[in-house]
């Protein structure tokens, strides 16, 4: 059976999310040179389904990690961890790290939902409860990573009962060939894979 496209991605029930394209993680002060250089391609894909989700009315949420300066709240359990915390720059509240990039313009109507713990935006935030309020049953995830946090936020969705739909154009991870995969053997059997010009044509853009 053909997909439907319409129905799946139904501004009435569906939500953008953006998932920690900031300027600490994939920008100009990125700690993380790799990433920043493999999502620089992507941010302007974000950029315009975030354009195009308000113009239909879909909502577009924000997802964040941030670092108090003291560390307090925040994981030291994993080596992503250990490395950030120890970085010249920071992802502290209310700095220019944690903005996020300019590329993807941040608008009145969104919604931020920045989180001390986890790798996941499901993680230390309410996103879970905020998308269920807001009628949401269809997530387009975009942002990164496609290594730890897309992947870690499609298989909670899944498990929260949501439909996943990632445009490979508005996501990013490094190197190339282990996104590939991921695509392939993982994310391709969880998610429906999009492109952006796919899912813009389906909220009229």
């Amino acid at each position: 059976m053909p997909l439907d496209l319409a129905a799946l991605l139904d501004p009435k029930h569906t939500a953008l999310v953006t998932q920690e394209v900031q300027r600490g993680v994939v920008g100009d002060l990125s700690q993380l040179p790799d990433l920043a250089e493999a999502a620089a391609p992507i941010l302007p894909n974000i950029g315009r389904l975030a354009a195009a989700a308000r113009a239909a009315g879909v909502p577009v949420i924000h997802c964040t990690a941030e670092r108090r300066a003291d560390g307090l709240g925040g994981n030291s359990n994993a080596r992503i961890f250990q490395y950030m915390a120890k970085a010249p720059v920071t992802l502290t509240p209310g700095s220019d790290a944690a903005a996020i990039v300019p590329e993807v313009p941040v608008e009145e109507s969104d919604l931020v939902l920045p989180r001390l713990h986890g790798l996941s935006p499901f993680q230390g935030t309410e996103l879970d409860f905020i998308l269920r309020n807001l009628g949401v049953t269809t997530i387009v995830g975009t942002g990164v990573s496609v290594n730890v946090a897309i992947t870690n936020l499609s298989l909670d969705a899944v498990n929260a009962g949501y439909q996943v739909v990632i445009p490979r154009d508005a996501v990013a991870g490094f190197p190339a060939e282990y996104v590939d995969m991921v695509f392939q053997h993982t994310l391709g059997a969880v998610s429906t894979i999009l492109d952006t010009d796919t899912v813009a044509k389906a909220w009229g853009a």
